[in-house]
């Protein structure tokens, strides 16, 4: 983010503007701690994004500290792989990739791995590096979002706002954020240790602290596809 001095010469567009497009998926952090009432400030600030005749569907685990430490020793001692764990509550990705999408998929994780110096037959770098998502990437604080599988598609959509709304309100407090999909397929681990009752689904996790800006990971800037592509002015 700009400096103070900086900030204080933006306009209300600009420092919105500025928020959401520096927002980005940070796999570095420093362990600098973040206190707990600015993670309180993020969250109710948050808690105004849009929702459905005022549901409110997001729940929301913080966890930092040893249980933060046991929520990763869970997942990663569990012997279950990524890539054989089954998706059971839900299904984030198709069953098959297809155009546009499999070319984004694969151009992101090939640049990710490129500033890793990962080739791509290191399949056991690759898996350690995955592996990163289920220690927040070092962040000193992490988020579990889940929502009451009663609920329906339109509740999803509000939980979803309100994710993005964390991440955004983050950044306005110079933090970073990665919001990590990986952790759904692992409910049945996080439960026990955060005490997540049945009728919730995990829904997904995210990293929250101070970039580690010396990372070469953290060099990486996705690309977004021009407006032409996914827009239509309806005259």
């Amino acid at each position: 983010m700009l400096a103070p001095e900086k900030k204080n010469e933006l306009s209300i567009p600009e420092i919105v503007d500025e928020a959401m497009l520096t927002r980005r998926s940070v796999r570095a952090f420093l362990p600098n701690p973040v206190d707990e009432e600015t993670i309180r400030d993020i969250l109710r600030v948050a808690a105004r994004a849009p929702s459905g005749t005022n549901m409110q569907p997001w729940k929301v685990y913080v966890v930092s500290g040893e249980r933060k430490q046991a929520l990763s020793d869970a997942i990663l001692s569990s012997g279950v792989r990524p890539e054989k764990i089954e998706w059971d509550e839900y299904k984030y990705y198709p069953d098959k990739f297809f155009e546009p999408y499999l070319a984004r998929r694969r151009a992101v994780g090939y640049a990710l791995y490129s500033l890793l110096g990962i080739g791509r037959r290191e399949v056991e770098r690759m898996r350690a590096q995955h592996d990163r998502n289920f220690t927040f990437f070092d962040a000193p604080v992490g988020l579990i979002f889940t929502i009451d599988r009663r609920l329906n598609k339109g509740s999803w959509i509000d939980l979803g706002m309100f994710v993005q709304s964390v991440m955004i309100a983050a950044r306005g407090r110079d933090l970073h954020t990665c919001p990590q999909a990986a952790f759904a397929p692992y409910h049945k681990q996080i439960r026990p240790i955060l005490g997540i009752p049945g009728e919730e689904i995990v829904v997904c996790g995210m990293a929250l602290g101070y970039e580690d800006a010396s990372k070469p990971e953290n060099a990486l800037r996705s690309e977004r596809a021009p407006l032409e592509e996914f827009v239509s002015f309806v005259r």
